[in-house]
């Protein structure tokens, strides 16, 4: 009876052990997978002020447009880096996004900017940025699933609750912003 009771609190702990480990591991893979998000959202960043100085020139009457994506960058910078608050991040990184969309397609209307190298380079860097951040994100996006799941699933929530595994954000863009073209006012040029 003894050895039962021994071999019963045995399986019990050990149960234990491997399950506060599979939920320290996807939680220590979702903050990587955030951080790598972070350092693609900090590059998009660095592209912009780039791009933005390269239009500058050509597009001297949408300054508005030029001064509205230097404010978005810095709300997106100032944002918070921790995954506990991806719905601010989100916002702040929607309204980056939606800015340099319209500028693409502002620069559409401007042949010289369009055939101008330098442009050319960064949005084509700005281009693979944003498909880099896309799968970062499904990945993270990812492992917060496998993380909720685990964290939420029984019996495995007799470990999490206790220990306090909090569940993971989901870093969502904004579904709206993806679908619906970049509204552009292109007036002539000065």
């Amino acid at each position: 009876m003894l050895i039962l009771l021994l071999l019963i609190i045995f399986v019990a702990l050990a149960w234990f052990g491997w399950t506060y480990n599979r939920l320290v591991a996807l939680r220590n893979r979702m903050r990587a997978a955030w951080a790598s998000i972070d350092t693609l959202l900090k590059r998009r960043a660095d592209l912009v002020p780039n791009l933005v100085q390269a239009v500058r020139g050509y597009m001297a009457h949408e300054q508005g447009t030029l001064t509205d994506i230097a404010s978005a960058r810095a709300q997106a910078l100032q944002a918070g880096g921790a995954p506990s608050d991806t719905e601010g991040r989100a916002r702040a990184e929607n309204a980056l996004t939606s800015g340099v969309r319209q500028l693409f397609a502002i620069a559409e209307a401007y042949p010289d900017l369009k055939a101008s190298q330098s442009v050319l380079t960064l949005q084509q860097q700005l281009t693979e940025t944003e498909n880099d951040i896309a799968s970062a994100r499904r990945y993270y996006n990812a492992v917060v699933r496998d993380f909720n799941t685990l964290r939420e699933s029984f019996p495995a929530l007799l470990v999490a609750g206790p220990l306090g595994f909090q569940p993971g954000q989901y870093f969502e863009l904004s579904d709206i912003a993806d679908r619906e073209a970049p509204a552009a006012d292109i007036g002539a040029p000065q």
